[in-house]
């Protein structure tokens, strides 16, 4: 950094007797100019500390991603996006192209989407994509072409689990409400607790796009955090004896079984919930496209190439919405506090409804596997795993626990629609 000074220094120099020549350019001018151009000079101005402390977060995060390896598919770059657009003078994202006066058709600070292309920077113009919902569902259809829904179709009651875990999304809904947060902030803030960071910025940039950023950052840093945050609320609610608990092996799941799904799925719950319609739908095409077997290039399109540039533009994006205006206020400690409650219902659900099931049920349910119903996957059924093995070496409850959990990823986009139908 020193000699990057000293060689702008060294330049101005040289080329001032030559400018000066024609006697129009002050030199001192030009360097007081200058060094009101550079972005440092804003942090000692007015709130521009505001900038730096939010830069610094992002490097914090960055740090958490690269090293800790802490969900780094999307919080590398939402925190590079953070990083970015704190930057003074930067132009990549201006939060005020994006509030809802200057969006309101009727308002007299109407722009268009036209104009935030010809106006907006780099980051304006990818976040489109956001506001316009569309990197979310992309998200989804990848996240279908990787889910093999097997274990959910072998064993339905998972799919009872996967509802259960939702628990979280509604009583962190009303916990935000008590705070002070308004409906559509409540919604947005709850469905952290579906752990599923596409649904979440797909409802919050519908009903509280200002909430954007700390509510992205919460969803994917607790994610990250499942293996830790769970363990000690499930076995508080278990004995060792229901930790303990062998179940029998899943019955094969059949090819025509498997393309059926994802369609029947499409179909019900579109006509049940159309507002969740967009989200089940590319869900299921995407799994459609897997398990029908004449689409290869797209499945793996999907999977991967697609998957991969629509990760980047929408972390880059989410992270540009975490300027110091939004993110460094009373709320958003708020949020990051009750991000945790929803983490703790959602897994704390799905385990109770399990041992609720244990009452009536023959073939008893490790209790175990109803934490993985938040839809963090593979993680949460990793965790169900871990946790069952260390009770009972023999225990093998990884494929039990996939059905609550990709369970859970369709309960998350459903709850999403019924909150977008009720508040949007």
């Amino acid at each position: 950094m020193k000699k990057l000074f000293c060689l702008i220094a060294m330049l101005m120099l040289v080329a001032a007797p030559v400018l000066a020549a024609d006697g129009q350019f002050d030199f001192g001018q030009t360097m007081i100019k200058f060094w009101n151009d550079m972005g440092f000079t804003l942090f000692f101005v007015g709130e521009g500390w505001k900038n730096a402390v939010m830069i610094l977060i992002a490097c914090v995060l960055l740090y958490l991603a690269i090293k800790k390896q802490y969900e780094p598919l999307l919080l590398l770059p939402i925190a590079f996006g953070m990083l970015l657009s704190n930057i003074p003078l930067g132009g990549l994202f201006h939060s005020e192209m994006w509030n809802d006066e200057f969006l309101n058709p009727a308002s007299p600070f109407y722009h268009s989407y036209k104009h935030i292309m010809a106006e907006g920077g780099l980051l304006d113009v990818l976040y489109i994509g956001v506001k316009a919902g569309i990197y979310p569902c992309l998200i989804f259809l990848g996240v279908g072409a990787m889910t093999d829904f097997g274990p959910l179709i072998a064993n339905p009651k998972s799919l009872l689990l996967g509802a259960a875990a939702q628990l979280g999304i509604f009583v962190t809904f009303i916990v935000a409400h008590l705070l002070g947060f308004d409906s559509q902030e409540a919604a947005s803030i709850g469905i952290i607790g579906g752990a599923d960071g596409p649904t979440a910025i797909f409802l919050t940039t519908k009903l509280a796009p200002h909430r954007l950023g700390p509510i992205a950052v919460a969803a994917y840093s607790y994610m990250a955090l499942v293996p830790v945050i769970q363990p000690p609320i499930m076995r508080a609610l278990t004995t060792k004896k229901e930790r303990q608990i062998q179940m029998k092996q899943l019955r094969a799941v059949s090819k025509t079984e498997k393309i059926l799904f994802p369609i029947v799925v499409a179909i019900i719950v579109s006509l049940i919930l159309p507002s969740a319609a967009t989200l089940i739908g590319c869900l299921m095409l995407g799994n459609l496209f897997k398990e029908s077997g004449v689409v290869e290039r797209l499945n793996k399109t999907s999977q991967n190439e697609l998957n991969n540039i629509v990760v980047i533009f929408l972390g880059i994006t989410v992270g540009a919405t975490a300027t110091a205006q939004s993110f460094l206020n009373v709320q958003t400690l708020s949020i990051l506090i009750v991000g945790i409650v929803a983490f703790g219902f959602g897994t704390a659900g799905g385990v109770l409804l399990a041992k609720f099931l244990n009452l009536f049920l023959k073939e008893k349910i490790n209790p175990l596997i109803g934490s993985a119903g938040v839809s963090a996957v593979p993680m949460a059924a990793r965790v169900s795993q871990v946790e069952g093995q260390k009770a009972n070496p023999r225990n093998f409850l990884l494929m039990h626990a996939m059905g609550p959990n990709v369970a859970g990823v369709i309960g998350s986009a459903v709850a999403a629609g019924i909150l977008l139908s009720m508040l949007g």
